[in-house]
């Protein structure tokens, strides 16, 4: 892995752990950050040795949103180019073949709530708070918020926290379903890594094709979905994996998965 400017990674025990640092800015998203994000997923997801990645921040914020300062005196060109930067980025961690968690520890806002969403699921400090400002700049959510948020929260809510710029807490975060579990912010990471460590100890490629199956849940016909689920399930069945985590249910015994 090599050495990142704008992010940390470590991994353990399985786990991929991605930490954008930046926090003299609140971890904003500003195009070498994005570059970095969009290379270790690639690194990460290519890594047999990676079965989950969780993406977190330094300090009091996730991350608070795109780099304003880098954004405010580019050029239609330059902007046009970071917006492209920051959906390819993003598409990147979302389409990656291992599950990818947020573990959303403070402010989540703007790009920092579209980091969030393109993660399979999100798990929230009691301290974090979401939302989409961008309106009040006189721009809107474009690295993916407008196309992700309504998937994970319909559409009228989508455009209500979109077309208001409102900011919730982690429990309306929660209520609403846009985070899946709240804890307290000095337990965030333990208890985001016991649910990493789980998935992890399952079949990675049982993991993998479940992974694309859910996100086609969202994509395509019901028809396409529970095609492609039937072909999927045929080719995790081929597999070692599959042999040894039924032989291992039968024999009473921990299962031992090889990637195979």
């Amino acid at each position: 892995m090599p050495e990142y400017k704008d992010i940390r990674v470590e991994i353990e025990n399985g786990v991929g752990i991605v930490t954008v640092h930046r926090p003299e800015s609140m971890n904003a998203l500003n195009t070498n950050v994005l570059s970095e994000l969009s290379d270790a997923a690639q690194a990460l997801g290519a890594d047999p040795a990676v079965k989950v990645v969780v993406i977190t921040g330094a300090g009091r914020a996730f991350v608070a949103g795109a780099d304003i300062k880098e954004m405010k005196d580019m050029d239609l060109l330059s902007f046009r180019t970071f917006i492209a930067s920051g959906q390819r980025a993003l598409y990147v961690i979302e389409t990656i073949e291992k599950p990818v968690i947020a573990a959303v520890n403070g402010f989540a806002l703007g790009g920092g709530c579209e980091l969030a969403l393109a993660c399979d699921f999100r798990v929230a400090s009691d301290k974090a708070r979401f939302g989409f400002p961008e309106v009040g700049l006189g721009i809107f959510p474009g690295f993916g918020g407008t196309q992700r948020a309504p998937r994970f929260l319909g559409k009228g809510m989508a455009a209500e926290l979109i077309y208001t710029a409102a900011i919730i807490d982690a429990a309306e975060a929660l209520r609403i379903g846009l985070v899946n579990h709240v804890y307290p912010a000095d337990s965030l990471m333990a208890e985001t890594m016991k649910i990493a460590k789980a998935i992890a100890s399952h079949g990675p490629i049982a993991v993998s094709r479940a992974k694309t199956a859910v996100k086609m849940a969202g994509d395509t016909t019901m028809e396409a979905g529970l095609a492609f689920e039937r072909e999927a399930m045929v080719v995790t069945f081929a597999t070692k994996d599959r042999y040894e985590g039924m032989s291992a249910f039968v024999e009473k015994r921990k299962a031992v998965f090889k990637g195979e």
